[in-house]
């Protein structure tokens, strides 16, 4: 049992859990916000556009709801709620949109610096020699061993 709950340990600290589970919460978070700019920023404005057309109250009754005596519903209405699909594709929509640009901003800044890390190695490293530099070397170091003689 103690290596059930060492190995459990090992895996619910490893950075990629933790990355893990502040991308969901983070990410629950923004589909909160691009879910509210759909329904009360863009569908509004598609709807005027659209001559005042109300999305969300789209449906198609299947069958229709069975009213009792006392005028109480006794079986709610079968509907196909149209407009929340139509609602959800659209928050999709800008949810892959705004992912799609997070994903290109940051291959663009990762490229960046990766590239300012390659040329860092660049000039960190000695440039080749010329062949003058070799032979001059060469003599060098064959003066250095005749007087060491």
């Amino acid at each position: 049992m103690k290596k059930y709950l060492r190995e459990f340990k090992e895996f619910a600290v490893k950075g990629n859990v933790i990355d893990l589970a502040v991308a969901v919460i983070i990410g629950g978070a923004f589909g909160k916000i691009v879910s509210s700019l759909v329904a009360d920023v863009v569908m509004p404005v598609i709807g005027f556009l659209a001559g005042g057309l109300n999305f969300t109250g789209w449906k198609m009754i299947l069958k229709k709801a069975v009213i009792g005596v006392d005028g109480i519903v006794a079986t709610p209405a079968i509907t196909l709620n149209i407009g929340n699909f139509v609602q959800n594709i659209f928050d999709f929509l800008i949810i892959a949109l705004a992912i799609f640009f997070m994903v290109k901003l940051i291959g663009k800044i990762k490229r960046r610096l990766v590239k300012e890390e390659e040329e860092a190695k660049k000039e960190e490293q000695p440039k080749p020699l010329s062949k003058d530099q070799e032979l001059l070397s060469e003599i060098r170091d064959l003066l250095k061993s005749q007087n060491q003689k």
